[in-house]
């Protein structure tokens, strides 16, 4: 899970450069794509909630397998590959295009997804690893393993306390992985003379990321064995990383193709998207564990994920609003739960189990519908919330420093003064 995009990084209408998409236009449909991704992961853990289990099997609260592989449709791939290719655009530009301008330090990348997504977390962690272990000193190795994001190697302990956090370890995995390979690249492209081989060397690179969990998937689950419990095994970065990959190669393709080359006519766009959200609901609908389509559903979907994304990044400007589901990604609620998607992503499995002890969510399967919208309702008013009182000022922090990492003097005259 990324943090949503903070209003004042939506950058007023400018004159395109070179390999740069309208800041504005991008912005709000990466953010409306961000709310609608967080109220689908809610309404998949609710169904995750409200499955049954007997002698039989496992039977969801609604059976019907075209609603199931709906419902279940896992978003997490996307909100990695939009992670992804948002923070891997600048190294692109610095490798490609020499625009190293745009490429912070690493201590002030590092510094900035920290507190997007520390003060918030540990917040959280500490508040639900409390309230599950009120006498000392509990399931310390839980606190711990979760406070230094290990818990995603934790078989026993993956899920527990923040369900979703285990995806905040891969992504914090990510930051690492970006800060130590995006300058190599970027020193690699300046032997190069050609953008095209510095496109070639940085696709390739994508490449190598992205097949990497293939391998590893494929060994754990052909050759050794494995299933698909072993929730390390699957969840870690070594099996996910392909997610993280595709949205490197996202920004690498856009960045290669420029501002002109490459853009989609809105019939293209509206026929392409209409083809990768069908892949995908095929994809969840073919899934059963073991088989074929749900041993590789995440490189798959990753793959899905960044073809939707590249026909409603690079469409032309002036078919733009042609496409109708650019209008639904803009409208202001849809952009709304996408400003507050990582509070809501935090907090909706801790609101859910809260409910669901205190009586408040049907007891039965034919309650689905009304826990889903109970939940929905009381999260989304938790992670505004959140996000005010915590997620907002925590990120101004962020004003502390410029660009290049040194202390902002925001009393310029003052020594002079005295």
């Amino acid at each position: 899970m990324t943090a949503p995009i903070a209003p004042e990084t939506i950058a007023p209408p400018r004159a395109p450069e070179r390999g740069k998409p309208p800041a504005r236009g991008r912005a709000l449909e990466l953010q409306g794509f961000r709310g609608l991704a967080a109220l689908s992961t809610v309404v998949f853990h609710v169904w995750q909630q409200y499955y049954t289990y007997d002698a039989t099997g496992s039977h969801p609260p609604v059976d019907n397998p075209y609603v199931g592989a709906l419902l279940s449709l896992e978003v997490i791939d996307l909100f990695f590959v939009m992670s992804a290719y948002l923070l891997t655009l600048s190294y692109a530009r610095a490798a490609i295009d020499g625009e190293e301008g745009s490429v912070r330090p690493a201590r002030v990348f590092l510094f900035r997804r920290a507190i997007r997504i520390l003060p918030l977390y540990f917040l959280a962690v500490l508040v639900v690893w409390s309230t599950r272990n009120p006498t000392l000193p509990g399931d310390w190795r839980d606190l711990v393993e979760h406070l230094t994001f290990t818990h995603v190697f934790d078989r026993e302990r993956i899920f527990h306390t923040l369900g979703p956090s285990w995806s905040l370890s891969l992504e914090v995995a990510f930051y690492l992985v970006l800060v130590a390979l995006g300058p190599l690249a970027v020193r690699a492209c300046r032997r190069l003379r050609t953008r095209r081989a510095r496109a070639a060397l940085c696709a390739s690179g994508c490449a190598v990321l992205f097949a990497v969990p293939l391998a590893w998937i494929s060994c754990a689950h052909y050759v050794l064995d494995v299933p698909h419990t072993d929730w390390p095994v699957y969840f870690g970065p070594q099996a996910r990383f392909g997610g993280f990959a595709a949205g490197m190669a996202l920004a690498v393709l856009l960045t290669a193709l420029g501002d002109g080359r490459g853009r989609l006519r809105a019939r293209w766009a509206s026929a392409l998207s209409a083809a990768a959200l069908a892949g995908l609901l095929t994809l969840s609908y073919l899934s059963a564990p073991e088989n074929l389509a749900h041993t590789f559903y995440h490189p798959v979907a990753a793959v899905l994920w960044s073809v939707l994304l590249y026909a409603t990044l690079h469409v032309r400007r002036r078919e733009r609003q042609q496409v109708r589901r650019h209008a639904l990604l803009r409208t202001r609620w849809v952009t709304a739960v996408g400003l507050i998607s990582y509070s809501l992503y935090i907090w909706h499995e801790p609101v859910m189990l809260q409910l669901d002890r205190s009586g408040l969510l049907p007891s039965s399967q034919a309650g689905f519908p009304v826990a889903v919208l109970v939940v929905v309702l009381v999260a989304l008013a938790v992670g505004a919330a959140s996000y005010w009182l915590v997620e907002y000022p925590a990120g101004l922090l962020g004003k502390a420093k410029d660009g290049r990492g040194r202390a902002r003097d925001f009393y310029p005259g003052a020594t002079t003064a005295r």
